[in-house]
């Protein structure tokens, strides 16, 4: 692992002078894992590129961390970070810093810009490295693989003992056990249940709600497993299922398997989106789908790319991403209906073993 990180910094390092940078200093905690293998919390940790390599700075706090863990030279620094590399920036002379624009606040890039030398100025860097983030090596679907499996495995664990008013709270919270009783460090996301005219609300937290005799039930849960998430939607419903619930469900199964069927390399991730769309659209029901397909997904849960109607992005061999068509009717309830997906030379795998068929669950 430690050479994959090694090869992943330089090819950032190759892509500086493209940028006419002469050096880049990263502060997102994925990014930081990415190209160091630090797992500690961020922001206590920054990374800085310069001429005669990468340099790794943190506080007293991860000393012993950072040297289990970090495959470059570390800095310990005993105050603020920002001041210790602006200060190694002087010393080196540099002129064009990058740094993520989207992971600096206001009151960091004032402080580059009132601190750094003269001659020095702090350019703003957009998905340089969440770029390449983008495509998964064999290592990092492994892990997601991993992930996904856990996931899965404690959606049946909990759901096999779900019975007629059980609180949406509770659920969510056997939910979250199961998948750290199996392996995972923590949920990627705030486990979603949501039951009855709630399950309309595409992301609604969970509540002291019972999940009563003819509730719909949306249940949208990822794990995150050795750095790596996973995301899953499924759908039960309490009792038994009338004409509507089936039809909608099939209606949202049959957009999601369309969608599916249309990822490959080289489409668009807008081509994903409309193809799902469309099926929606012949239902009826495209205008309550609210929001895109999908997204990217790896050390974060959410990444590039994302799979909405106007998204450009040409899918890659190797790409992790989600499929997760949804409908949402105000007073009835909401189905989804999410997969994670690997992109691969043909199609794509989909890694969730889970069946997608609306699991029925009666007194």
């Amino acid at each position: 692992m430690s050479l994959e990180i090694e090869n992943r910094r330089a090819a950032v390092v190759a892509e500086l002078p493209g940028r006419k940078l002469d050096a880049l200093i990263v502060g997102n905690g994925a990014n930081l894992r990415y190209l160091t293998g630090f797992t500690g919390s961020s922001p206590p940790a920054w990374i800085g590129w310069w001429p005669d390599g990468a340099l790794f700075f943190t506080d007293p706090r991860y000393t012993i961390q950072s040297k289990q863990e970090v495959s470059c030279r570390v800095r310990v620094s005993k105050g603020p970070l920002l001041p210790a590399i602006v200060k190694e920036a002087g010393r080196r002379k540099l002129r064009r810093i990058g740094f993520e624009r989207s992971r600096i606040t206001y009151d960091g890039y004032d402080f580059l810009r009132s601190n750094l030398p003269a001659r020095s100025s702090p350019e703003p860097v957009a998905g340089l490295v969440e770029q390449r983030r983008m495509v998964k090596s064999e290592s990092e679907i492994a892990a997601i693989r991993k992930s996904v499996e856990t996931n899965s495995r404690a959606f049946e664990q909990a759901v096999a003992h779900v019975k007629p008013g059980v609180r949406e709270n509770d659920l969510a919270a056997e939910l979250e056990y199961r998948m750290r009783r199996l392996g995972a460090e923590k949920p990627s996301f705030e486990t979603l249940v949501a039951g009855g005219v709630r399950s309309a609300l595409p992301h609604a937290q969970p509540t002291s709600a019972r999940l009563d005799a003819g509730s719909l039930v949306i249940v949208d849960m990822g794990a995150m497993q050795d750095g790596y998430a996973s995301d899953m939607t499924r759908m039960l419903f309490i009792g038994r299922p009338g004409a509507k619930v089936k039809h909608t469900y099939r209606a949202v199964l049959e957009a999601q398997l369309a969608a599916l069927a249309a990822v490959r390399p080289g489409i668009s991730a807008g081509a994903v989106d409309r193809a799902a769309r469309s099926v929606l659209k012949a239902h009826g029901l495209d205008k309550a789908f609210v929001h895109s397909t999908g997204h990217g997904l790896g050390l974060e849960i959410h990444e590039p790319p994302r799979l909405g109607k106007r998204d450009k992005t040409r899918l890659q061999k190797g790409m992790a991403i989600t499929i997760e068509p949804g409908v949402y009717l105000e007073g009835f309830g909401g189905i989804r209906i999410e997969d994670t997906v690997i992109v691969t030379e043909t199609g794509c795998e989909v890694l969730t073993p889970t069946s997608k068929e609306l699991r029925v669950i009666e007194g």
